[in-house]
């Protein structure tokens, strides 16, 4: 830490026993440049309005983490400890530079960031998941569970998200293969985007929602709420945690089965992660089709093994058989992306699922390069669009 970070902890300190003492007079921006002239008059004028402005983000913002957050370019902040700071930036994750002074700042921090939104961390209840105003989301984790002290993770949140043209301009895909899912979207077949974490699953869904025509009413259900749809008839359901007492959850699966009394054009769910695979795979089977979602997989195939093992994760005695059945009869194509070692998002291929076909699916595009639809299903829905 630098001489004037150190001299800008110990007054955000003072500041704090002058506020206990009785000695402020409600104007904290007067409080700190007092402070300042008080303690540090040698400085220049300069270094004290500088030695001014640290103090004060110290005790009103989230310290060293503001000028990260203020950056367009920082897609992620992850904190591992207060000597631990690292950003995501054009998909590489590299050492922010910056630190807290101690574990007490960065619950401080974490706290500043917790309590407008009514939620908390202790030891009682060490995990929490929220969202920021503008969306981003945050995750954290204190001890005794992480041994390195406090760590908080926010993924910066795109107001208006990433169209198709966008992700062929940043080279995730050609434009034939963003041709031909728009085409897929439209004609109403149900598309699955699978990849790994960070690989940009997400952010390729909220792309292909863009084909969705806008008179169709859409619902989409997230764990914490990322999409950004540009459509003017869309309700946003967000799940909800159970509360301190555990009480008050609301899970992805009751809001999925609630999204079908809504009168629903599509369903788009943030991510499948449990049992709600079942009651959106009977969705898909019963009319409800040209729903969008993504799930963790290595593969196209490995995404319907993934989807049929979190549909038996639903406590009802179906047979596997039954299941896989279903998963076949719903999906109908399989965007799989990857991060690169660069940082690079790519979609690796994109497959139709055909029952019979090797692996349940058969490559369309791979590598940029589209392989045609031959005569399956998928070409039928295309043909009769």
């Amino acid at each position: 830490m630098e001489p004037i970070d150190d001299l800008a902890e110990a007054l955000r300190e003072q500041l704090i026993r002058d506020a206990r003492a009785g000695a402020s007079d409600g104007d904290l921006a007067a409080d700190v440049a007092a402070l300042v002239e008080r303690e540090a008059a040698a400085l220049a004028p300069a270094e004290r309005a500088d030695l001014a402005a640290r103090v004060l983000l110290a005790a009103t913002g989230l310290g060293p983490l503001e000028p990260l957050l203020a950056d367009p370019d920082v897609d992620e902040v992850m904190v591992n400890g207060p000597d631990a700071v690292y950003v995501e930036r054009g998909g590489r994750v590299e050492p922010a530079g910056v630190r807290f002074g101690s574990d007490g700042e960065l619950l401080h921090a974490i706290e500043r960031i917790l309590a407008p939104l009514g939620r908390r961390v202790d030891e009682a209840a060490p995990l929490c998941d929220a969202r920021l105003a503008d969306g981003s989301r945050v995750n954290v984790v204190i001890p005794p569970l992480a041994l390195t002290g406090p760590c908080l993770t926010i993924r910066r949140f795109r107001r208006d998200g990433l169209s198709l043209e966008d992700l062929v301009r940043l080279g995730t895909l050609a434009a034939a293969e963003a041709e031909l899912l728009a085409r897929c979207v439209a004609a109403r077949a149900t598309v699955l985007v699978s990849g790994g974490t960070g690989s940009g699953k997400t952010t390729t869904l909220n792309a292909l929602s863009g084909a969705i025509p806008g008179a169709e009413r859409i619902v989409t259900i997230e764990d914490a709420a990322e999409l950004a749809l540009r459509q003017d008839h869309v309700v946003a359901l967000e799940a909800r945690p159970p509360s301190l007492e555990g009480r008050g959850e609301v899970t992805i699966r009751a809001l999925v089965r609630n999204a079908l009394r809504m009168r629903p054009d599509r369903i788009v769910v943030g991510e499948v992660r449990g049992g709600e695979a079942l009651d959106l795979l009977q969705a898909l089977n019963t009319g409800h089709e040209g729903s969008l979602s993504t799930v963790h997989a290595n593969s196209p195939a490995d995404a319907l093994a993934r989807l049929e093992t979190l549909a038996l994760m639903a406590d009802v005695a179906l047979p596997h058989a039954v299941v896989a059945d279903q998963v076949e009869r719903a999906v109908e194509v399989v965007v799989h992306q990857a991060r690169r070692p660069d940082g690079r998002r790519v979609v690796e291929a994109i497959a139709a699922v055909e029952p019979g076909a090797p692996d349940r699916v058969r490559v369309l595009a791979a590598g940029g390069e589209l392989r045609g639809l031959g005569e399956g299903r998928l070409a039928r829905r295309l043909g009769e669009a």
